[in-house]
């Protein structure tokens, strides 16, 4: 779906008649319209201004070529010349002479194509929403600012000084982001700016730093503490033990365990039994890991011409403008294609002339809570090991448009902020949030990335991402000569055993981590005989390792699949890589299929079922595009899961008092103990087995349908994906109609999916690589190159990437432009 004013975005003949309407529709309301107008708690911009022909939405709408950008600019700062060769893709080439110019470019042409983003993201993570947003992001403001968000974003910089180095890089990429800004006319800020009615600020380190938070809090926010401290008080520890083992024995690590751990001594011990919680709360049913991404590389034993092979495809939230920045840094010390994170410097997942790198997410839970046990009424001092300390205090304002602002002040005890303390009823009322990304980072951490982007061999990987800490990553690794690695490295808390599982108790100082595991104990795995390394968000490694972590977000199906396809492989080519990343296949239906259908009492079924229970035992567990068994499936495994659950469900059945079973779980229950206790419904008199719960929820799903016919239609149709525009404008949005799951390689759910896909071939004479992601290089609505990747994406295509030695490299049939910055 494109804008209703489409034409005057591309054709620019059209643009003389949108300038006449324009003045016949503001003539005559200039004063009304200069007045902004709220709309319950939104906010619509002062009309005449946004409409205004001369520097209203008018002026973001580009020719039909794409954006007009001067053949020459002065950039201060700069040492040197600097060109910038975009390609047809809109893709920048920057090649510089000094690693500092790279970078300050970097930081021009991202706020160039991306600066509403930057700042919005920015804006997220600081709790400032609601300054241009007005009271409906209160909430989530103040939950930001609770949570810690802004005061990690500053730990993380008192860190990051303390690297010289790394802060004069960058500065000059901020210096560069604030480049583009200054030079900004108010006609010329980019769409959102107008349409919420505010202007850009200028870029500093901390909102770099708000940036990585931001990533942080995606990835590696999450917990069910208070979910499983519940569920253990409520069923008792014989019960909870039989439903939520941590250990899926059908999983395939990441890295097995080949005898590397026998002579590391580590923290198995168990940890302090949980806090008594009897208070219940609903929270919304988590889905299966949705965060997640795939990562591998495969050996020259395995490819048909001896190139080893890198593949990622990070599965995030997907949105307009791109999550990613496509982009080239050249200098005379490197070499580096890949994309980029808007705000940060440097390349995260990209190649180089020697070497390949990728992230997926490590998933290890490094954020509890700690009861606190107060001293005093007014909860301004807290009991540790007998003694009394004071808490801390932090004022948060929050700016609110349109009000005054919210000043929140807030407790810090040694554990870390009160989040919800302000919330008498919310039963972590009286816990602390320990979060990792709280504390001070290793200085170089800011620079891990840009040491990979210089990388050369597997000890440059190895001393580059032995910086980094959080959030966790597997980072997977290849070279020209054909060596391949992954390690899942991150600063990982060395727990006891179950410690951080439940609520920890705050009055005792041994709750604390006893430490962090060494960087020479993370789990990795160098150039196995397999010829293989592989990620895809499942445990890092088997029981074995002599660490304890917990999660509820490692995956227990794309892993299992994955390996098999690499397993498989023998003279694989870019192709067959390709083939992996859109595979379909999902190992969850493979599993529970068979079951469910064994229990179905087909007697109990009318001839419609008896016709769809025939079309689903047909299915390949593929969740093709087409597939109309897809949706009968998953309509009837859902509601088989939630009804075997009710005893952990609130009144309203859509959302959970106890932490709910993994469904991997619940499918071996299905399995191998029909008739456990839990699949008795609670709503009825008699005894349920299994039997009876799949035979309802399979009538159930056939009376949606027939009350639903229009869902009754292809997978691609019953779940289409959405890519929302940030601001959530419809007209900016983008629907597609594609196949995929969340169990499958191709991961995709109604709103996260591959967010870049890219195939990196690594023989001895060259590199090569084909990436797309779903969306365009530019920010700009009004632009050809905001989504014009989109539709490759869907169709599951890749775009060559133009991987160039110099500036005059690029065919001129794939040039848009060349750029020259001079030092001013």
């Amino acid at each position: 779906m494109r804008l209703p004013f489409e034409q005057t975005l591309y054709l620019r003949p059209m643009r003389g008649l949108w300038f006449a309407l324009s003045l016949a529709l503001t003539g005559g309301l200039v004063w009304l319209l200069h007045t902004p107008i709220p709309a319950g708690q939104q906010r619509i911009p002062a009309l005449g201004s946004f409409f205004n022909p001369f520097s209203g939405f008018w002026r973001n709408a580009e020719p039909a070529e794409g954006p007009q950008m001067p053949a020459e600019v002065r950039l201060s700062g700069l040492r040197g010349r600097v060109e910038v060769v975009y390609d047809d893709r809109l893709v920048p080439h920057i090649f510089a002479e000094h690693l500092e110019d790279a970078l300050r470019v970097q930081g021009y042409v991202t706020a160039q194509h991306r600066l509403w983003q930057m700042d919005l993201a920015a804006r997220r993570a600081a709790g400032r929403l609601s300054e241009v947003l007005g009271e409906r992001t209160l909430e989530l403001d103040r939950l930001t600012r609770r949570r810690g968000l802004p005061y990690a974003a500053e730990n993380a910089l008192r860190g990051w000084r303390r690297s010289a180095e790394g802060m004069r890089l960058l500065e000059a990429y901020c210096a560069g982001v604030n480049a583009w800004i200054e030079q900004l006319k108010p006609a010329d800020y980019p769409l959102e700016f107008k349409l919420l009615g505010y202007a850009p600020e200028p870029w500093s380190p901390l909102k770099t730093a708000l940036i990585v938070e931001n990533m942080a809090e995606t990835l590696c926010g999450g917990e069910n503490d208070q979910l499983a401290t519940a569920a253990l008080e409520a069923l008792g520890r014989a019960t909870f033990d039989q439903l939520y083992p941590e250990w899926n024995p059908r999983q395939q690590p990441i890295v097995p365990d080949t005898g590397q751990w026998r002579s590391i001594r580590g923290t198995l011990n168990p940890a302090a039994p949980p806090g008594r919680d009897k208070r219940l709360s609903a929270w919304p049913i988590e889905e299966e890991y949705i965060r997640g991404s795939n990562n591998w590389a495969v050996a020259g034993a395995r490819t048909d011409n001896g190139a080893a092979f890198l593949c990622n495809d990070p599965h995030l939230t997907l949105s307009l403008p791109s999550i990613w920045f496509q982009l080239q840094l050249h200098t005379p010390e490197m070499n580096c294609y890949g994309v980029s994170l808007q705000g940060v410097p440097g390349i995260i997942i990209g190649f180089n002339e020697h070497v390949a790198w990728g992230v997926t997410n490590g998933g290890h839970d490094v954020a509890d809570w700690y009861r606190v046990q107060w001293a005093d009424a007014g909860r301004t001092r807290y009991v540790v090991d007998g003694q009394e300390q004071p808490v801390e205090w932090r004022v948060e304002t929050i700016g609110i448009r349109g009000r005054a602002p919210l000043l929140d002040s807030v407790r810090y005890t040694r554990w870390g902020p009160m989040t919800y303390d302000h919330q008498p009823d919310h039963p972590l009322h009286d816990c602390a949030f320990r979060w990792v990304t709280h504390d001070e980072p290793d200085p170089s951490e800011m620079r891990s990335f840009l040491f990979l982007n210089l990388a050369k061999t597997y000890d440059n990987y190895r001393e580059a991402i032995a910086h980094y800490e959080a959030p966790a990553q597997n980072f997977v690794f290849a070279t020209r000569s054909g060596e391949v690695a992954i390690t899942v490295q991150g600063k990982l808390p060395a727990r006891r055993y179950e410690q951080g599982r439940f609520v920890l108790d705050g009055s005792q100082s041994a709750s604390a981590w006893p430490g962090f595991i060494p960087n020479e104990h993370l789990p990795a795995q160098r150039s196995p005989t397999r010829a293989f390394v592989f990620s895809a968000n499942q445990h890092s490694t088997p029981p074995s390792y002599p660490y304890y972590y917990t999660s509820r977000d490692f995956d227990d199906y794309r892993g299992r699949h994955l390996y098999d396809r690499l397993n498989a492989l023998q003279r694989a080519n870019a192709d067959s890589m390709a083939s992996i990343q859109q595979d379909n296949f999902s190992q969850r239906a493979a599993d529970a299929l068979p079951a469910l259908l064994r229990l179905l009492d087909r007697n109990a079924l009318n001839a419609q079922g008896q016709q769809w229970a025939a079309e689903l035992e047909r299915w390949d567990y593929r969740y093709e595009a087409t597939s109309t068994a897809a949706p009968l499936y998953e309509v009837w495994f859902d509601t088989c899961y939630l009804r075997t659950w009710d005893e952990m469900l609130d009144s309203t059945g859509e959302k959970q008092t106890l932490l709910l079973p993994e469904r991997w779980r619940f499918i071996e229950l299905l399995d191998k103990d029909p008739t456990n206790a839990f699949f008795d419904r609670q709503d009825t008199p008699q005894r349920e087995t299994a039997r009876d719960i799949v035979t309802d929820a399979f009538r159930c799903m056939q009376a949606f349908f027939e009350k639903n016919p229009e869902k009754r239609t292809m997978w691609a149709k019953f779940r289409p994906v959405s890519i929302r525009h940030l601001a959530q404008i419809e007209a900016l949005s983008r629907n597609v109609e594609v196949g995929g799951h969340n169990t499958a390689l191709n991961a995709q759910t109604r709103t996260h999916g591959p967010s870049w896909r890219v195939i990196v071939e690594l023989s001895p004479d060259t590199v090569r690589a084909r990436g797309v992601y779903p969306g365009g290089q530019s920010g700009n609505p009004g632009s050809r190159f905001y989504d014009n990747l989109l539709d490759t994406w869907a169709k599951g295509r890749y775009h060559d990437l133009f991987f160039l030695k110099t500036p005059e490299e690029l065919p001129e049939a794939h040039l848009f432009t060349r750029q020259t910055l001079l030092p001013r």
